[in-house]
């Protein structure tokens, strides 16, 4: 259904506009599906079912929203000898709208919040509230943000096509939803599991989409070899009972070599091309842990130095965050620690589980056993998904009931390889 459900949004829009009332239609045929496929069966052709009960419903909704203006049976009449709400005889049930209605939410009107928010919700499949916790926001106030963005969308009269300019001006918007939509299903802000394989797949999906329209542009591919060497990991991330392995102690022979084979040489390729960005810089980091065939030979210099340079460029607190592991993997805990203490100027940060966790496993490297302890205790606390929670807990319980007989000097660098050159 997740597969389908941007497609058939994208064929209700292209064919009838109504951008809103189309979502919601979607949302009814879906829910209708839910309910009939598992007793009936699943049709043939899954995508020309929802099409068609979606399309009844939206519909019904148009006919409904003319009723309450008290002009139902004229400007249904009109609407019916305009075509709005019979779609025509020769569009395509097969077409792929999905990039489309992507780029659709990227409306130029929109702030780029509410592009990703609302692509995250049309396109993503994401509650308001989990797309509310990715933005660190009330559920109320995103809830208002997607339905100005609905309002403006609807109000622009834009039809579903684009043109070259149009696509030009909006993929920085798309890149950053694809972005937020693969890592909502990496690790989930909420539900029973750590991740969401669908959603990540959705994500990596859409973007091979505009890698396919745009396959010169170096940010395009870089943000591709991004998911592909991240998500490489995915099959050694977790214990049978769902709890994270830290990627220290995950089994690199599990990891996909296709996915990172394909990756690396995409971002080998998008190094070479312009523009320059965040996403090739963030994939070179994941290029890096993907190639270390033992934790131990990580190259955490250059990833220190690749932090850095990314924290030029863009001002993220979760590149700042992870920038202060890499200073402890060279420099030890402590120095990770005091990296730590500037990152007080990120409220948004203090108030989620990820600084806090760091703080921990950082004082637990440093032996302070206790105060690792707590600090795994209040992230767990501030952490909206369950098995996140487990686990910090399970850290905590450890470093309480199992201290560790000396000091742990992580001073010294770990044994490195030669250096590698990079672009």
């Amino acid at each position: 259904m997740r597969e389908h459900a941007p497609r058939v949004l994208g064929a209700l829009v292209r064919r009838y506009g109504h951008f809103d009332l189309a979502e919601d239609a979607v949302q009814e045929a879906l829910l209708a599906a839910s309910q009939q496929w598992p007793r009936d069966g699943q049709p043939s052709d899954p995508k020309a079912w929802l099409i068609r009960v979606a399309s009844r419903r939206l519909t019904d909704l148009l006919r409904a929203e003319r009723a309450r203006r008290r002009r139902e049976e004229t400007v249904a009449a009109r609407a019916v000898g305009r075509g709005w709400l019979a779609p025509p005889a020769d569009a395509p049930l097969d077409q792929d709208d999905s990039l489309a209605v992507i780029f659709l939410c990227c409306h130029p009107a929109l702030t780029e919040a509410s592009r990703v928010a609302l692509t995250l919700r049309a396109v993503g499949g994401l509650t308001t509230a989990e797309i509310a916790r990715a933005f660190m926001v009330p559920e109320s106030t995103m809830a208002q943000r997607i339905s100005r963005a609905k309002r403006t969308v609807a109000e622009s009269g834009l039809p579903l096509r684009m043109y070259a300019a149009e696509l030009a001006a909006r993929l920085d918007g798309v890149l950053a939803v694809l972005y937020l939509i693969f890592n909502e299903g990496y690790t989930a802000s909420s539900g029973s599991a750590l991740d969401r394989p669908d959603l990540a797949r959705e994500a990596i999906r859409l973007a091979r989409l505009v890698h396919r329209e745009l396959p010169e542009h170096g940010e395009v591919a870089g943000l591709l070899a991004l998911m592909l060497l991240t998500d490489a990991r995915r099959p050694a991330r977790t214990n049978p009972d769902g709890t994270p392995i830290p990627l220290p102690e995950q089994d690199r022979s599990r990891w996909s070599q296709d996915d990172i084979a394909a990756g690396a040489a995409l971002l080998e390729a998008a190094l070479r091309r312009p523009p320059g960005g965040t996403y090739r810089l963030q994939a070179a980091i994941a290029a890096l842990h993907d190639e270390a065939a033992r934790a131990e030979d990580t190259d955490w210099r250059q990833i220190l130095a690749l932090y850095t340079l990314l924290g030029r460029v863009i001002d993220n607190p979760v590149v700042a965050l992870n920038r202060t592991v890499a200073v402890a993997m060279v420099h030890g805990p402590r120095a990770g620690l005091a990296a730590l203490e500037d990152l007080t100027g990120y409220p948004r940060l203090a108030r989620g589980h990820r600084l806090a966790s760091v703080r921990a496993h950082l004082l637990e490297q440093d032996d302070r056993l206790g105060e690792a302890a707590a600090e795994y205790r209040a992230a767990a606390a501030a952490t909206t998904n369950p098995i996140e929670r487990r686990y910090l807990l399970r850290r905590a319980d450890r470093c309480e009931e199992h201290p560790r007989p000396g000091p742990t000097d992580l001073a010294s660098p770990p044994p490195r390889r030669p250096p590698r050159r990079r672009s």
